[in-house]
């Protein structure tokens, strides 16, 4: 076979010019994460085949913080640190561990004790109850609440790990307290907290503009695709909504450089009974679901950690002393919606940039 040289040549050119051309591309990454989907729309720079490699190997490091975040935190995994310190069994904490119990704890001192890990009991005996049909009588809700709580617990955990880097439970119980062990319960973080780790990673591996998506918690920084701030739609707090994104009833848009978004919202986990509903938000407060008008709660702040946080904070609280909280907070907005004598409205704080409801 016969080649014109020249042409053949600038042909050969011409491929080796595109294929090493410096050009910058959105990737979206997507996998399995804590019983749900996560999805990662980042900006990765190079040619098309390194940008290609380069967002396979995010990929298995995103799989991997969430394996090892799974390993430490999940309630659902028998053999985690999580579950067998649960289960009364001394165990060496990672890093995860010892961090986000000392989040949790400076968490539950700014709200008041409305955000509770150390109730899981308490928890649980609701959840079992909606499953049964069977709900706790108050005699069970005082006991169980006597024996649970952060206010019977160290304030840092390092202060109750030995020498040896074990932690038993019963070390983690503040001087004078007994009764019964711990147990942790971190679903009103978890997934904000999962959400920062894997931005973390990013970060490190030298990637900015980025959309962090773990089963509905986001972390969004820099510019989305089109060059503009990145928008989310908050859904439209109706019963029967399942699908995320399918009715929305407004549209955030991103004005800080780099935030956490998370939505609390009472209208997808529920039970009726007796024509009454029960929302599967409890009050480590009162032992009981809560009662309020309050529908959903959208928070922003620094990271979906604190994000995550305060909206279930709000959706404890209701509607009034949600407001009065954002407002106290400057690093914190919010957009509320609730009932209004059987019309949904919103408020928004100052500082909540969103398109007009839908």
């Amino acid at each position: 076979m016969k080649f014109h040289t020249p042409i053949f040549l600038a042909a050969l050119c011409c491929a080796a010019f595109v294929s090493c051309m410096q050009v910058t591309t959105y990737m979206q990454i997507t996998g399995y994460a804590q019983g749900g989907t996560y999805k990662v729309t980042l900006k990765v720079e190079g040619n098309e085949l390194e940008a290609g490699r380069r967002t396979e190997m995010l990929k298995r490091g995103i799989d991997s913080v969430l394996t090892i975040l799974d390993n430490s935190l999940s309630g659902y995994n028998e053999k985690s640190l999580l579950s067998r310190f649960n289960s009364g069994l001394p165990v060496i904490p990672d890093s995860i561990f010892v961090d986000i119990y000392d989040i949790s704890s400076d968490i539950y001192r700014k709200t008041g004790g409305m955000v509770d890990v150390a109730s899981a009991p308490l928890y649980d005996i609701w959840g079992f109850g909606f499953k049964s049909e069977q709900f706790p009588d108050s005699v069970k809700v005082g006991e169980i609440r006597s024996g649970c709580g952060m206010h019977r617990l160290k304030e840092n955990m390092r202060d109750a790990i030995g020498e040896e880097g074990m932690l038993y439970p019963e070390n983690l119980l503040r001087d004078g307290v007994s009764g019964a062990l711990p147990e942790l319960n971190y679903n009103a973080i978890a997934q904000g907290y999962s959400c920062d780790l894997v931005v973390d990673y990013l970060s490190e591996h030298g990637i900015y503009d980025m959309l962090v998506d773990i089963g509905g918690e986001i972390f969004c920084q820099g510019k989305n695709p089109s060059g503009k701030a990145w928008t989310i739609g908050i859904d439209r707090p109706e019963d029967g909504n399942m699908e995320p994104g399918a009715d929305l009833k407004t549209v955030f848009r991103s004005v800080r450089e780099s935030c956490g978004i998370v939505t609390s919202g009472n209208y997808r986990k529920y039970y009726v009974r007796n024509g009454k509903k029960y929302s599967h938000t409890i009050n480590p407060g009162t032992g009981y679901p809560v009662d309020h008008s309050l529908l959903s709660a959208t928070i922003i702040a620094g990271n979906a950690t604190i994000a995550d946080a305060y909206a279930t904070y709000c959706m404890v609280v209701g509607l009034d002393a949600a407001k009065e909280f954002i407002e106290s907070n400057p690093d914190l907005d919010a957009c509320l919606i609730y009932d209004e004598n059987g019309r949904m409205e919103s408020w928004m704080s100052s500082g909540f940039p969103s398109d007009a409801d839908y």
